[in-house]
């Protein structure tokens, strides 16, 4: 006796592909999510609030903060809001590149008066600069700096 193969059959097969897919994967989503710890924190709303905190602590300074390179040396320029130079503390800094973590330089900025330098021996491209400063009230300034440093 032979068989037809008919729409039927085609939709059965069909749907036991797909149900065995759609199985594996909710399978593995769940697994996943139940190794998932979640937040570091014990209360994820007192997070948020420290976070909104320390934001409007840090918009609070109106520092004016910008970084170029010039001539091997790594200037941090830091105003207030009426222009005049700032001193902070720095806490970090890390200049590096998102694809090259290994080349990652931690520049040892000294005070100029007017800024911060640092030497600094870089190749030309695009660069982060990652700050984590303190103002002479204690309060943290955290700031991401991305740099285009083109050949001399």
């Amino acid at each position: 006796m032979k068989r037809t193969l008919t729409g039927w059959h085609v939709f059965a097969m069909f749907v036991g592909a797909f149900t065995v897919i759609i199985g594996v994967n909710l399978t593995l989503a769940f697994q996943a999510v139940a190794t998932f710890p979640g937040l570091v924190t014990k209360n994820s709303y007192v997070s948020s609030q420290e976070f909104d905190a320390d934001r409007t602590a840090q918009d609070g300074l109106g520092w004016d903060v910008g970084a170029t390179v010039k001539g091997g040396m790594l200037h941090l320029i830091i105003t207030d809001a009426a222009g005049v130079p700032v001193q902070p503390t720095v806490v970090n800094a890390t200049l590096g590149r998102a694809t090259h973590v290994a080349d990652d330089i931690n520049p040892a900025f000294s005070w100029t008066g007017a800024d911060l330098t640092a030497p600094v021996s870089v190749s030309p491209g695009y660069w982060t600069l990652w700050l984590n400063l303190e103002a002479e009230d204690g309060t943290p300034f955290r700031r991401r700096i991305p740099m285009r440093i083109r050949a001399p």
